[in-house]
């Protein structure tokens, strides 16, 4: 972590005080945009290479890259599109930095080659998708309608692990943690935020530094393995392989096709691709569990259950609790932090039997469908509550559950 001059231990009340800053914000409190948190996080992190283009509404995000990086001692470029921009986050990881970019839903799509190439070499970055509507270029209001395609959106059925925050507090927070997912993991990860929380301005609250984890990844030479014998895609300790810079004196074939442990992509076979991919998608699926997070609130007795994530959450559980106070106290409300790996099993330990499953998307319906899957066997009806071009509000939210429970 790059050191910081002491006289940034103030808060950053002014212009001449961010000037002054040339590390992570000190500990303290703040009035920011969740853009600014994001790069902040980041920073924290331990970024220190940002590319991106430019694209509403993520470039604030970009805005903030440019003036935090060069301060921290990292690289800002702005690349001449979001291919270039995903491609160069490749080489940047492969040189040992930590890296990332943002973009939007149409920036998003550009850069799927780029994803599928990291998933196969076990590449991990940073990608915030600061979503709007589509399809084609869309507008510039919120959305939720690229969950699908950051899972699957992508060659192949490698995994990733992709994140939905829904506060300031939690563009800062999420955004360190999806660095150390990353790292530990060794995979491309995509931050789900949208444009009302880009562009919402809230408290963020900066703990102490001691008290915020931040993970690197692990290097052979760590581990006291020697370039002769070190095989670069053989798993340590059956999790993920030890990740070496260029430079290190390691030998390393970073290519996007299958390949052997040892990097070699001849003496193809269906068992050899199979064993390859295969491995990539079971270390996050299988580890899906210790991945995800949810939250549960009022599921004690609950038979009507409000599913939710991103910045629609606070819509949906400010809902919820206008409900329970006028004597809905059947009504319960769950969260999902964590999209993808989706969190199955943490979702069966705190739903053992409902009656209706109400969840509201800012999108025609997506996450209902795995939700659907998830409990099957545990709720009699899902009613999905889409909306397009804008957040949910609560009345509307309470307005359809109404319709079903009052039947």
């Amino acid at each position: 972590m790059s050191e910081v001059d002491e006289t940034a231990f103030e808060p950053l009340l002014s212009e001449e005080a961010q000037k002054a800053l040339r590390g992570p914000l000190p500990p303290g409190d703040y009035y920011l945009f969740g853009s600014d948190a994001c790069l902040e996080g980041a920073v924290f992190a331990g970024c220190r290479y940002y590319a991106g283009y430019p694209i509403t509404p993520a470039s604030e995000i970009m805005e903030r890259a440019a003036q935090r990086m060069p301060q921290v001692g990292g690289r800002f470029i702005q690349m001449e599109d979001e291919i270039s921009s995903a491609c160069s986050l490749i080489g940047a990881s492969w040189a040992g930095v930590k890296a990332m970019t943002a973009t939007s839903g149409p920036g998003f799509s550009l850069m799927m080659e780029a994803v599928s190439f990291a998933v196969m070499s076990e590449t991990p970055f940073l990608i915030v998708n600061v979503q709007r509507p589509g399809p084609g270029q869309g507008y510039i209001t919120s959305s939720q309608e690229d969950v699908m395609q950051a899972r699957w959106g992508h060659h192949g059925g490698g995994p990733i692990i992709a994140l939905a925050p829904s506060s300031v507090q939690e563009m800062f927070d999420f955004t360190i943690q999806a660095f150390n997912y990353a790292e530990e993991w060794r995979v491309p990860v995509i931050l789900l935020a949208d444009e009302t929380l880009a562009h919402m301005r809230e408290k963020l609250t900066v703990p102490p530094w001691e008290k915020i984890k931040v993970l690197n990844r692990i290097k052979p030479q760590a581990l006291g393995i020697p370039p002769e014998k070190f095989l670069p895609y053989e798993p340590y300790e059956g999790k993920v392989p030890p990740m070496p810079a260029w430079g290190d004196g390691y030998r390393v074939n970073v290519v996007g096709l299958v390949r052997h442990p040892d990097g070699n992509v001849t003496k193809y076979s269906p068992e050899m691709h199979m064993a390859c991919v295969s491995r990539l998608v079971q270390k996050i699926e299988d580890h899906a569990d210790e991945i995800a997070q949810v939250e549960g609130y009022h599921l004690e007795g609950c038979k009507n259950l409000v599913v939710a994530y991103g910045t629609v959450t606070r819509s949906a559980f400010e809902a919820v609790q206008e409900l329970r106070g006028k004597g809905r106290t059947d009504i319960g409300f769950l969260r999902l932090k964590i999209l993808w790996p989706f969190p199955d099993g943490k979702i069966r330990s705190l739903i053992k039997q409902v009656e209706n499953v109400f969840f509201p998307e800012m999108n025609m319906g997506y996450l209902v469908h795995p939700l659907r899957e998830s409990l099957r066997d545990r709720a009699k009806q899902f009613i999905s509550i889409p909306f397009l071009g804008a957040l949910h509000s609560p009345d509307l939210i309470i307005g359809e559950i109404i319709k079903v429970i009052a039947r």
